[in-house]
């Protein structure tokens, strides 16, 4: 009596396991799945766009102004979304579940992107005029070296991309906080240093993911043209410039409240830049580490903001 009563118990239990691990699947499947619609259709680093600009307010000490934000967001949407239409040739081998998602969804990606801008352009023109030339500064720069004229794009030059997109954002970050309140420009200049220099780190770390398609379709960029491991060191050697920058910002005076934040970006920058120059398969991990960064930089910054 009491072997069949445990092999009853036992056979609620293995059935409670199966239950759980089956549930568990199916929420990881979910989960998976809506993260990939967020990367894919530029969503996530449309977020990511008005994170920069809100913790460069921040460290201006200046009002958050949302509408501002949240036009740097679609601006942003919209300069990803274009480079991703552009772009259908590279991905078809870097990132196939990208590149099938934007054929498929072609003209709907394309008016959600033209929406985006104008949008952007009225939120930016409720604010100030000054906002409207900074949001238009990386649209025309995205379209300069993204559109292909004569089997030639300037985004085919080696590092002229990765220079391209660290100044735009770098132009987000540092300027669209002066159209609420100017700053003097060594604090600026400051500001301008450590966003370009991180962005175009991030830049860099998603070529050497896309190298394989980049070498078939003759794209020289630089992990193409120095390799994994020379690149890496260039990368390690960029973010040791942030180093003295703080060191120079904190004998400045600039900056003191969130000195933590800044150890921790430049630290986080280190970490997966060994990282990702090491793994040749990244996956999202790459969007959601390296894009996602500015997730935890502005929650810290945000709390430390509120103990001032």
């Amino acid at each position: 009596m009491t072997n069949i009563e445990d092999a009853c118990v036992n056979s609620r239990f293995d059935k409670g396991d199966c239950l759980v691990s089956h549930l568990f699947k199916r929420f990881y499947t979910v989960l998976d799945k809506f993260v990939s619609l967020l990367t894919i259709s530029s969503i996530f680093i449309a977020i990511t766009g008005s994170l920069l600009p809100y913790f460069s307010f921040l460290l201006y000490g200046v009002r958050v102004d949302f509408k501002l934000l949240l036009a740097s967001g679609l601006l942003t949407f919209t300069v990803y979304n274009l480079d991703k239409l552009t772009g259908i040739e590279e991905d078809l081998v870097n990132v196939p579940e990208r590149a099938g998602f934007i054929e498929k969804n072609k003209k709907s990606v394309t008016f959600a992107t033209i929406a985006a801008y104008i949008v952007a352009l009225f939120l930016s023109f409720l604010q100030n005029p000054f906002a409207i030339f900074i949001i238009l500064f990386p649209f025309c720069i995205g379209i300069v070296y993204s559109i292909k004229i004569s089997n030639f794009r300037l985004k085919d030059i080696t590092g002229i991309k990765n220079i391209v997109v660290a100044l735009c954002w770098a132009v987000i970050g540092a300027f669209i906080p002066l159209a609420i309140s100017f700053r003097d420009f060594s604090v600026i200049s400051l500001i301008f240093y450590f966003f370009f220099t991180k962005l175009f780190i991030n830049t860099v770390l998603f070529d050497v993911r896309d190298i394989k398609g980049d070498k078939m379709n003759g794209v020289k960029t630089i992990p193409v043209v120095f390799g994994r491991k020379r690149t890496k060191n260039i990368l390690l050697t960029l973010n040791s410039t942030l180093i003295p920058w703080l060191v120079y910002s904190y004998l400045s005076g600039c900056f003191h409240i969130y000195f933590i934040v800044l150890v921790f970006s430049i630290g986080h920058g280190y970490w997966y830049i060994l990282y990702f120059c090491r793994e040749e398969n990244t996956g999202k991990s790459l969007d959601l580490l390296v894009d996602g960064e500015w997730i935890p930089v502005v929650i810290l910054a945000a709390i430390l903001t509120q103990f001032a």
